[in-house]
């Protein structure tokens, strides 16, 4: 196995055929100069959209970040926090299956089987191990690929999620927003009325920043592929494994979050053996609206010794 960068020209496995193929992929909306090489990636018959940043130079003793979303947005939402992280080092990025550019799947999905298609996408990228950075419903699958693919993941970064159906919940006013499509909750009217009370932080003064950070919508996925993301996460909880992620976790947490209040993220400090805690001051949203303040604590975490 590597420790550190993938190799570049590894060879495919044993009666495997070429599944990825380089270019624009429909749907890219993001310029591949921010996004990196944009690829389409076929595992076990799923359709994946993936971009992938180079590094500018070889990271020493560094895998590359995989980027896991959070529900309904595809993955040019990351584009804020791409900005502002370390450019040596290499960064992958995808649609999960019924989001952005990302073929529906044949139906519902659970948690085992995204985090399975995640690593075989990774194989057929040839990439043995990264790190894996996940923000509220993707940093629910980042603990279950980190407790169940360990050899896939050397460092873990936990932003703004928690524990799953077994968590300290948001208050009801802010749950029912949860069940309406992202579209409809980025129309300007519904933006401008609501986004400050479920998304908090900087979103209370100024809800553009939400509309901008999601490009008004472009880049939030279909209203199916936002109910199986829905279902994957229906019944799941990390709490019987989390005292088994045995990878150094930082798990970062707004101050000012209604989606997800801060007594989820000193719980799992509580139960990660290897874990620190990192408070910001903003909402669900910060690692887009707050990105150059947390870029540097997500790179200084994964560059310690």
């Amino acid at each position: 196995m590597l420790a550190g960068r993938a190799r570049r020209a590894r060879k495919a496995p044993t009666g495997a055929r070429p599944r990825y193929l380089p270019g624009a992929v429909p749907g890219a909306g993001e310029p591949v100069s921010l996004t990196g090489e944009v690829r389409s990636v076929v595992v076990g018959g799923q359709q994946l959209r993936v971009a992938v940043r180079p590094g500018r130079v070889a990271a020493a003793g560094r895998p590359p970040l995989l980027l896991i979303n959070g529900i309904g947005v595809s993955l040019e939402a990351f584009g804020p926090l791409l900005r502002e992280l370390d450019p040596d080092v290499e960064v992958i990025m995808f649609d999960p299956p019924g989001i952005g550019g990302s073929a529906r799947p044949r139906g519902p999905y659970r948690c085992t089987g995204l985090c399975r298609l995640i690593a075989g996408m990774l194989t057929e990228l040839g990439y043995d191990q990264v790190d894996v950075l996940g923000i509220s419903w993707g940093g629910g699958v980042a603990q279950h690929f980190a407790a169940f693919w360990q050899s896939r993941c050397r460092r873990l970064v936990l932003v703004a999620t928690a524990t799953g159906s077994l968590m300290v919940p948001a208050r009801p006013s802010v749950l029912v927003h949860m069940v309406i499509p992202p579209r409809r909750q980025m129309q300007r009217e519904h933006l401008y009325r609501v986004v400050g009370g479920v998304f908090g932080g900087s979103a209370r003064q100024h809800p553009e920043r939400v509309a901008e950070a999601m490009r008004d919508g472009d880049w939030l996925g279909s209203p199916l592929g936002y109910l199986y993301q829905l279902v994957a996460a229906a019944g799941w909880t990390s709490l019987p494994f989390l005292p088994a992620i045995r990878q150094p976790t930082l798990i970062m947490a707004g101050d000012d979050d209604p989606i997800i209040p801060l007594a989820n993220a000193r719980l799992m400090n509580l139960l990660m053996p290897r874990s620190r805690l990192h408070v910001y001051h903003g909402g669900h949203l910060g690692l887009a609206t707050e990105a150059a303040e947390l870029a540097p604590v997500v790179d200084a975490f994964l560059a310690a010794p």
